[in-house]
Order: structure tokens, then C-alpha cells, then sequence
């Protein structure tokens, strides 16, 4: 009896201890951690051994240039810390990656405060993203109807959620992404800065991150050069989050994800001037922001009420550059507006260079002009143009110059036409239609922008969901080699059906509609384009500094950081394109050093 006694005393005391172990371990109040479930991985990553997989929550540094499929262990070699370097008012990005043979509950990261030698201390710098992974295709055949079942389907690892735990599942991996935003303030030196991942019943992990500030500064987003161009679908945001169209609610619902995109330096508002500009090519069609009414003497009137909110909200926002309406020219010319007498509405054909095209289009270019004179947007205003014929652009121009030649005109052109219009204040060309130089030099000498944009035809460089990750900082290197002023891209935000787990589409290759997820969430290939925008600016400020000193030593830096730059004027690279980036960004480091 006594032996027995002294064995559940001892059982007692294991058990308390076992539970002090524990509750020292977790450190963290219990959390659940719910969240919508990801689709089925339909590959046969799926029958992966894990059987080597070491017990617990494994952990590793691993580089942002990789994306890990979800139900393959991963082995990369174990990284307990990562050197970050950037200049004061950079954001950088590093991957943290998760993995478990067993389930793991309520995993957390949490940074610390970044510290240098002297004691300097950058704090709240720092934030840690769960990576969600999408259901993607591939690119063959680009553009054109598609069906799921004929392109095989995979999961990839795009969307950055904003979730505070996560529960990881037996046989997945799970990356993290890592931002760290160098405050514009930000003393020049080498700080060091702990990550801590927590799970339940799991033992905390510490990983460090040294990061290198270096004494440069790029300026506000807003003050950047480069010309971004992402087009915004403000009616997506309506339906994905189920919220009346213009209402309090949707223009609310609107601000963070659109304060997101100022905050990667967008330029241009997306605005339309009548029915759907692109023929409902997307899942949602573009709501109505001018109304048109034809009333009974024959005479019209046009509602600015949601163009004025939604253009003054952007502008509050921080993306005031660049008003662009679409379209004079819909693809397929139809436009409408409302009888006063039958309240029907009403679809009208009207073709370039027609009569009826004259009738509708003179009375509104005269009235848009006179209302954008008095909210003093005029100046900043284009009326865009897509992807036209020659025919119709050269009907509309006319039309244009004659009525409202103070109205500026944009254009996506795809029939390399530029030379016909090189009066055009904001021209994009597609990737593969070279711009001579002295035309551009012409136009930048005018206040005139050219850029280049990529869409469903362009394989490489892309922002599809199917895409490498750096292919998105690649874009902005093509466009600075190729002397463009920035870059155009369609669409921010065109969601699908079902955009957080899917982003195929009827048309096109996976993530081609959108860039960004419901709710402000951000994506690796959107922080990856921000690198890229980051990079351009860099470069032309290393640029301006170098001649600027003009000495010997200044200008041979010039020559090898324009002879490293000259290597991305391609969109067919003869060499591995990352190690390309990789070369080149180490030598920024050193030129800014």
C-alpha cells in the first residue's frame, strides 16, 4: 500500500510538472483559430512520403524567390536567421517556412524590436503574414476561353492573410511572408531583430533577422517616379463583400484595399464615363459612376454624383495624378442612358466615326469638360482608350481635338500606332512593341508618359497566379532598361467567382483578373511588383548622384550600374533571369553603401 501510495505521488507530481512544461512552452492564452478552408490539392503532391519528417513544428528561412507547394515536405537546408538590406523608406520582404508531419494548433509569429550596437531601436517595423495557397492553371494557351478540366490545376502559394493564428494540417506546409518597412527616420547601421513562432504544445522558436539600413532614403510612394497603372474594379468590391453598389458601406468597404494600392505608388484613378467599357469581359461588370438622361425636349443631363465621390475619395487617398476614363470607344460600342419619358434604359450602337457616335458623344465631352473645369480635375484628366482599332481611334481623336481639345487622351495600344498620336499624354504600348528611343525622349520632354503593359498574351514577365514570384520585379527592370516611365497592368482587383480560393477564370490564365484579395489582402505578387517599383527608384536616384558628382570614380559607377541595367532590356532573358536580379540588386547594395 505505501509503494502504491508513493507511485500516484509521483504520478501527481509528473503530471503538474508535465503541465508546467507545457503552459512554459506555449506562453500564449488559447486562441482558435478559424478560418475558410483552402480547396483540395488535386496533384499527386499529395501521396508525399513524410515519414522523415522530423517531430514537432519544423521551421526555416527560406528564399523569396521560391514558392513551396503545399502537400510536399520540404526539405531546404535549417536557416535560424536571414540578412535583409535597404535604404530609409524601403519595404523588404523575407519567407519564414512552415512544416509538420502531425497537426499543430494555434501557431503565432511575433517580431520584436530591431536593435543596433548603440542601442538604437526601431520598433512596430515589422509584420508577419500567413501565405494562403489559390487554385491556379497554367499559361498555355494565354488568352481564350477555357474550360478547369482541360489545364491541369494545382494549388500555389499567393495570398497574404491577415489572421492573427493559424492551425497548420498533418503532411503541409505552411509559408510565412515577412515585411519589414524601414521607417523614412531610420538611423543608418546594422540592427537586429528577433521573430518568435508559437504553437500549442509546442516549444518557442526564436529566429533572427540582421537587417542592414543603409544611408540612402527613397521618398514617399506618392513622390516616386514611376508611373503605375493597376485598373481598380470598384463593383467587385460590392458583390465579393455583399454590399449595395455606391453605397456608405461600399465606399468604406473601398478605402483600405485602395489606400494599399497608393501605398505601392499608383498613379492613375480608374474611372467609367458610361456602360461597361470592356464589354463585361469579367466576372463583375463595371457599375454605372455617370448617369446619362435624355430628357423630353431632347436636351441631356448627366449625374456626376458617384464619378465625384469615388474620384475625391482616391485623390483624399493619395492617388491624384491621373484621371483615366474609359471609354469613348467600349469594345463593343455600345453605350446607354435613360429615357426621361418611358424611365427605360436605353442601348445605343454607336460607332466611330458615325453620326449617331457625333449626336451622343459632342453634348457630353462639352458638359464633362465644363464640370471637370469646376472641381479643377481638367488638367489631370484623359479620356482612355483600350486596345482600338487604328479606324476608330483615328474617328475618336478627331472628334476629340474638335470638341474638348483640352481633354488629355490615354491609350493601350496593341497595333503600334504610337507615332500616329505623339501628342498623347499617357500612351502604354504592349511588352513586345519596342518605343524608339527618341520618341520617348521626345514625349518625356513634353510631360507626356510611355509605359509598356503585359496582359493574357505576355508568358513572361506576368503577374499570373501560375507566375515565379520575381518575374514581378523583373517588369519594373525591363522598364527602366527600356527607358519606359512605368508600367500598366490590368487588373487590380477584377475578381473571379470565388478569388480567395480560386483564381481561375472562364478567360485567360489563373490571376490574370486580379492581383490583390478581398478584405486588403495583399499578395506575394504584389509585394514582389513593389519591390521591383522600389528598385526602379533606386536606380534612378543612383543614376542622378552619379552624374551629379561627375568624377572619375562617380562615373565609372554610373557606367557599371547602366551596363548591369542594360542586361533587363528584354522580355526573352538568355540567362536564369533570378540570378540576373540577384547580381544586380547586390550591386545597388554596394553602389548605396
Amino acid at each position: 500500500m505505501k509503494n502504491y501510495l508513493t507511485l500516484v505521488r509521483s504520478l501527481i507530481a509528473l503530471t503538474i510538472f508535465c503541465g508546467v512544461l507545457i503552459s512554459c512552452e506555449q506562453k500564449r492564452p488559447l486562441k482558435t483559430c478559424e478560418t475558410f478552408a483552402e480547396m483540395e490539392d488535386p496533384t499527386s503532391d499529395t501521396l508525399s512520403d513524410w515519414s522523415q519528417s522530423l517531430p514537432g513544428l519544423n521551421a526555416s528561412f527560406v528564399s523569396i524567390d521560391t514558392k513551396y507547394p503545399k502537400s510536399v515536405m520540404p526539405q531546404p537546408e535549417k536557416n535560424q536567421s536571414c540578412k535583409l538590406t535597404g535604404w530609409k523608406g524601403e519595404k523588404l520582404s523575407g519567407q519564414l517556412l512552415l512544416w509538420s508531419a502531425k497537426n499543430i494548433q494555434q501557431v503565432e509569429c511575433e517580431f520584436g524590436d530591431f536593435k543596433s550596437s548603440d542601442g538604437t531601436v526601431l520598433s512596430n517595423i515589422a509584420q508577419a503574414r500567413f501565405v494562403r495557397y489559390v487554385m491556379t492553371d497554367i499559361f498555355e494557351p494565354g488568352c481564350g476561353y477555357r474550360k478547369p478540366e482541360d489545364f491541369p490545376a494545382s494549388l500555389t502559394a499567393d495570398m497574404l492573410d491577415n489572421l492573427e493564428c493559424f492551425n497548420i494540417d498533418a503532411k503541409t506546409a505552411r509559408p510565412v511572408w515577412l515585411t519589414v518597412s524601414i521607417p523614412q527616420s531610420a538611423k543608418a547601421g546594422i540592427y537586429t531583430g528577433k521573430l518568435k513562432v508559437y504553437a500549442r504544445d509546442q516549444k518557442t522558436q526564436e529566429f533572427e533577422i540582421s537587417l542592414e539600413v543603409q544611408d540612402r532614403t527613397l521618398p514617399t510612394p506618392s513622390e516616386w517616379a514611376y508611373h503605375l497603372d493597376l485598373w481598380q474594379h470598384p463593383s467587385a468590391v460590392a458583390r465579393v463583400q455583399n454590399l449595395k453598389v455606391w453605397s456608405d458601406e461600399h465606399f468604406e468597404a473601398l478605402k483600405p484595399l485602395m489606400k494599399m494600392l497608393a501605398d505601392a505608388g499608383q498613379k492613375v484613378i480608374t474611372a467609367n464615363i458610361n456602360k461597361e467599357p470592356w464589354n463585361n469581359q469579367c466576372f463583375d461588370p463595371y457599375a454605372d459612376m455617370i448617369t446619362w438622361t435624355k430628357n423630353a425636349d431632347g436636351t441631356w443631363s448627366y449625374d456626376y454624383t458617384i464619378f465625384d465621390r469615388w474620384v475625391q475619395m482616391m485623390m483624399d487617398i493619395g492617388i491624384n495624378k491621373m484621371i483615366n476614363c474609359y471609354s469613348m470607344i467600349p469594345w463593343n460600342n455600345e453605350i446607354h442612358y435613360t429615357d426621361a419619358v418611358s424611365g427605360k434604359v436605353i442601348d445605343v450602337k454607336a460607332d466611330p466615326g458615325t453620326k449617331i457616335f457625333v449626336d451622343m458623344w459632342t453634348p457630353f465631352l462639352t458638359d464633362f469638360t465644363k464640370h471637370l473645369k469646376e472641381k479643377k480635375w481638367l488638367e489631370i484628366t484623359n479620356i482612355a482608350m483600350d486596345e482600338r482599332s487604328p479606324e476608330s481611334m483615328k474617328a475618336t481623336v478627331e472628334l476629340l481635338q474638335k470638341v474638348s481639345p483640352e481633354l488629355g487622351i490615354s491609350l493601350a495600344d496593341n497595333h503600334q500606332s504610337y507615332k500616329k498620336y505623339p501628342f498623347i499624354k499617357d500612351m502604354c504600348v504592349a511588352a513586345g512593341a519596342k518605343v524608339d528611343s527618341a520618341d520617348i525622349t521626345m514625349r518625356r520632354e513634353k510631360g507626356l508618359i510611355t509605359t509598356y503593359y503585359v496582359c493574357c498574351s505576355d508568358k513572361f514577365p506576368n503577374v499570373f497566379t501560375c507566375s515565379d514570384p520575381a518575374e514581378a520585379v523583373y517588369a519594373s527592370w525591363y522598364a527602366i532598361a527600356a527607358d519606359y516611365d512605368g508600367f500598366l497592368r490590368w487588373a487590380y482587383n477584377s475578381w473571379v467567382e470565388n478569388p480567395l480560393t480560386d483564381s481561375r477564370f472562364r478567360t485567360w490564365p489563373g490571376g490574370d483578373t486580379y492581383i490583390v484579395y478581398p478584405d486588403a489582402r495583399s499578395s506575394i505578387r504584389f509585394e514582389r511588383l513593389i519591390e521591383g517599383i522600389q528598385d526602379f527608384e533606386k536606380i534612378r536616384m543612383l543614376r542622378q548622384d552619379l552624374e551629379k558628382a561627375n568624377t572619375t570614380e562617380s562615373l565609372s559607377k554610373l557606367d557599371k550600374l547602366n551596363t548591369e541595367v542594360a542586361k533587363f532590356n528584354t522580355i526573352e532573358p538568355k540567362e536564369p533571369y533570378v540570378d540576373m536580379l540577384n547580381k544586380a540588386k547586390t550591386m545597388i547594395n554596394e553602389l548605396s553603401r
